[in-house]
């Protein structure tokens, strides 16, 4: 398993250094995410084994609520904040806020749409989103042959991860190998399990054909292949790809229901944002972005990541 970080771009560093950074403020998009849930594990588990105490907020996806609370955490004076954003396009703004009150900020798993103009003080803690649609629609066109008809299941047009991971799809199948497929309709599922359950059976219900449904993450996958099996139209064969390797994705594969996924190491990202975050405080050097590769995640492999 590969859980190196992989350091690279510019280096972030803080105006006041501490001996010791006490508290870390973590605002987090939504509990009710599975990945999401494992990066709050390695947070947790990272700031324990380092000493620091962590103050993790559940923002329930909304971007209001997010915003109070990362206000809560500046007027506490915590040494550092750490941000996975509701939304992507709203970060300027936190930025701002945490910045001018001359607090670490560490945006993980979600890169904000700032990136390229984070000042000081402010690094990102996340998987490059340009290899996940990519390693995913590369294996569904070489299962498929370079043919076929393709629905996708987008997570929320909000977050940078979701757009990224629909054009990545796009751009794959823009390519000469992939040039006999087509998307031939796309929804926005929300990251959702329930949702994509949903739209899914609107499309069966609309007598739509297709040779493979591709999802920005595995819980929509799985809704996909649990609206298939309820409509009686799963098949051994059928293709239904995600993206994640959540622990419910790699049991789906394991159960034949899930034909490809792509490791994003939430656990990983949670280290690696406490560990920056523990760095700036200290005034110490942090890559502006530190990249926690993403691996495809196939059934020839699967059995080296459960557990993870």
């Amino acid at each position: 398993m590969k859980n190196k970080l992989m350091v690279v771009v510019a280096v972030a560093t803080l105006a006041t250094p501490l001996a010791h950074a006490e508290k870390i403020g973590v605002a987090i998009a939504n509990f009710d995410d599975a990945g999401l849930t494992i990066l709050r594990n390695g947070i947790a588990d990272a700031a324990k084994k380092q000493g620091v105490s962590v103050q993790i907020e559940d923002a329930s996806a909304d971007i209001g609520k997010q915003l109070s609370q990362v206000q809560n955490m500046i007027a506490q004076r915590v040494d550092a904040i750490i941000v996975t954003p509701v939304d992507t396009d709203a970060t300027p703004k936190i930025t701002k806020m945490v910045t001018a009150a001359k607090i670490p900020l560490v945006y993980v798993n979600r890169r904000p749409v700032d990136l390229n103009k984070l000042p000081a003080g402010v690094a990102v803690v996340a998987s490059d989103e340009k290899r996940s649609g990519t390693l995913q629609m590369q294996q569904v066109c070489k299962l498929l042959g370079g043919k076929g008809d393709v629905l996708v299941l987008m997570g929320e047009l909000s977050n940078e991860s979701a757009r990224t991971r629909t054009k990545d799809i796009e751009e794959v199948i823009a390519t000469k190998e992939c040039a006999g497929m087509k998307i031939i309709d796309r929804r926005e599922g929300k990251w959702s399990r329930t949702q994509a359950q949903d739209i899914t059976m609107n499309w069966l219900s609309s007598g739509m054909k297709f040779d493979a449904i591709v999802s920005n993450n595995d819980e929509m996958a799985i809704g996909a292949f649990n609206a298939l099996k309820a409509a009686r139209k799963w098949t051994p064969q059928t293709i239904v790809a995600g993206i994640d390797a959540t622990p419910d994705g790699i049991a789906a594969m394991k159960s034949g229901n899930l034909k490809v996924s792509v490791f994003q190491n939430f656990y990983g990202q949670g280290v690696g944002a406490v560990d920056a975050a523990m760095k700036l405080a200290k005034q110490q050097p942090v890559a502006r972005f530190v990249d926690v590769p993403f691996e495809l995640v196939t059934p020839e492999n699967v059995a080296q990541y459960a557990g993870h």
